[in-house]
């Protein structure tokens, strides 16, 4: 009854959000009604009386209530929990929206897309050519956005450039179109000793979040890639995947073959029903570690590089990404 009444004052409360106008208890119950709640005027006005004294409402008499800011704040705070498991969604939305084919080298590749300015991008180079050469990228491979350029609602600004870097779900992809199926787990930070994995040091799973886990990890500033390329001691992203035991064969074929092109692989794979890296995997499928996406460009934070990454940020044609041997001469066209 409570969960319900909640509910009920939510919903109240995002129409006043809509409305952005005072609007009164007999418009508000057309308007459950649109939404197919069947709420009657008078229990409207129960629950606007008590919204008001909790101070979630404000009252203009006649004219009808307005949300205010307490409301707004108890509006965005429930949007999170109904956003948990938003990250997974997306995941497979974009594991099955990608059209990657391994054997032609052409179609559709997930990426992930950085804002930043191009000078301060381009003085940075040198060490995001490092990440991409220790093999803590994933491949290869990346591209560049000009302004104005915009990626599923995301544009490039005026004055900035957008690096896009291959993501870590494009595996998923790839995998996918072969009939194998991925269990994307969670994603995590990754301690490196010795320029070889150690253990996870932090980790979020996927389905309990609503943003990606690297994303949190860069802005907590929690990574140490400078250590891990200039030392090879460190902290970098990386992200927990599972399989069918059956495919481990195929998977590493696939693997090889998606390193050789620049698309990156797996950093490990384990064996059938048996732990990576002491993370436990099921019986009858097999665990692997995948480096991060973000990788490369996350190194700008360290260095005090105001920088705007999103994960994740969308698909791009394969034929615009290229080898970070490149970047150099690809830069002087933004400066």
């Amino acid at each position: 009854m409570i969960e319900r009444r909640r509910k009920k004052i939510l919903t109240i409360l995002g129409i006043l959000k809509q409305a952005e106008v005072p609007l009164s208890g007999a418009k508000i119950t057309k308007e459950l009604a649109a939404l197919g709640q069947d709420v009657s005027e008078r229990s409207v006005r129960l629950y606007l009386q008590e919204m008001e004294a909790t101070g979630l409402v404000s009252s203009y008499g006649k004219r009808g209530h307005t949300i205010t800011e307490h409301g707004l704040n108890e509006l965005s705070s429930s949007k999170i929990i109904e956003r948990v498991g938003f990250l997974s969604a997306k995941i497979d939305q974009m594991t099955y929206r990608m059209n990657f084919d391994l054997n032609t080298t052409s179609g559709t590749v997930v990426i992930n897309m950085t804002l930043v300015h191009p000078r301060e991008f381009a003085k940075h180079i040198p060490l995001v050519n490092k990440v991409y050469k220790d093999g803590y990228a994933m491949g290869d491979m990346l591209t560049l956005l000009r302004p104005g350029e915009t990626l599923n609602h995301v544009t490039v600004p005026e004055g900035m450039v957008g690096v896009g870097t291959v993501c870590s779900i494009t595996v998923n992809g790839v995998l996918l179109k072969h009939g194998i199926p991925t269990t994307s787990r969670f994603g995590g930070l990754l301690e490196i000793a010795n320029r070889k994995p150690v253990r996870f040091a932090e980790i979020i799973m996927y389905d309990g979040t609503s943003i990606d886990p690297l994303e949190v990890f860069i802005r907590s500033g929690m990574t140490n890639y400078l250590g891990a390329i200039t030392q090879g001691t460190g902290r970098i992203g990386a992200s927990f995947r599972e399989f069918p035991a059956e495919s481990r064969d195929l998977v590493e074929q696939i693997a090889e073959k998606m390193k050789r092109i620049g698309l990156g692989g797996l950093l490990m794979l384990g064996r059938p029903g048996q732990p990576v890296l002491d993370i436990p995997v099921s019986e009858g499928r097999v665990g692997a570690i995948v480096i991060g996406g973000l990788n490369p460009v996350s190194i700008l934070e360290e260095k005090g590089i105001r920088a705007y990454s999103r994960a994740l940020a969308g698909l791009i044609d394969f034929a615009r990404l290229f080898r970070y041997e490149e970047l150099d001469s690809r830069i002087k066209d933004f400066l």
